[in-house]
């Protein structure tokens, strides 16, 4: 029988073990406790006004200024709402109220994947990043992004995508347009090919980009 004696001798290694196991124990229950895809970040928010969240394996998250941004995010905005993120190195994107986009994959220089499933959007990546392919689909188009910067989303009533600087490549049932700076389409529904190219009014030009400021 253990005495009393030998507990106390016994103290400081008992101790030693319990703060081991601690800490070999403490990053499984810090990882168990958010989804496991969040801990690959894949960028941060820029600026957030009014409400913006992230959803991601059914857990909900508020986006303030800083805020990370992960692999598989469904970011969204609520009413009267604005938010700005960066992902990577120098891919910007800006969400104007009730917008929803999905981040599906995104590699830094090396191009992915997003879904745009409402809302507007405007997408800014600087000239020297043309190499790296990056698509945005929408019930509306795909959206084959290089090296610019163009906004997607409502506008005069319609779904419009404009290239303000660069090009973007846009398909949907099956006919595909090339945009160039200053040049723009609209869908009237899902499912529609895209309207003929078209230089936009500046005063249209001056609506889209002011739904996404």
């Amino acid at each position: 029988m253990t005495n009393l004696g030998e507990i106390k001798r016994d103290r400081p290694c008992n101790r030693r073990w319990l703060l081991r196991h601690a800490a070999l124990a403490l990053p499984f229950i810090l990882v168990g406790s958010i989804p496991a895809r969040a801990v690959e970040r894949v960028g941060s928010v820029e600026d957030s006004n009014g409400e913006a969240f992230a959803e991601l394996d059914a857990v909900r998250r508020t986006l303030d200024r800083a805020a990370p941004v992960f692999l598989g995010d469904e970011v969204v905005t609520g009413v009267a709402s604005r938010l700005g993120m960066r992902l990577g190195r120098d891919t910007t994107i800006k969400l104007g109220e009730q917008a929803r986009l999905k981040i599906d994959r995104f590699l830094v220089d090396a191009g992915g994947e997003m879904t745009l499933r409402s809302g507007p959007l405007l997408f800014d990546r600087p000239p020297r990043s043309a190499r790296a392919g990056l698509q945005i689909r929408s019930p509306f188009a795909l959206i084959a992004v290089r090296g610019t910067q163009f906004f997607a989303g409502p506008s005069n009533g319609r779904f419009g995508v404009f290239v303000a600087r660069g090009s973007v490549a846009v398909s949907s049932a099956g006919q595909q347009l090339i945009l160039r700076d200053g040049e723009g389409t609209d869908f009237v529904s899902p499912g529609t090919p895209p309207t003929p190219v078209k230089r936009w009014a500046p005063e249209r030009i001056r609506a889209a980009l002011a739904s996404v400021s």
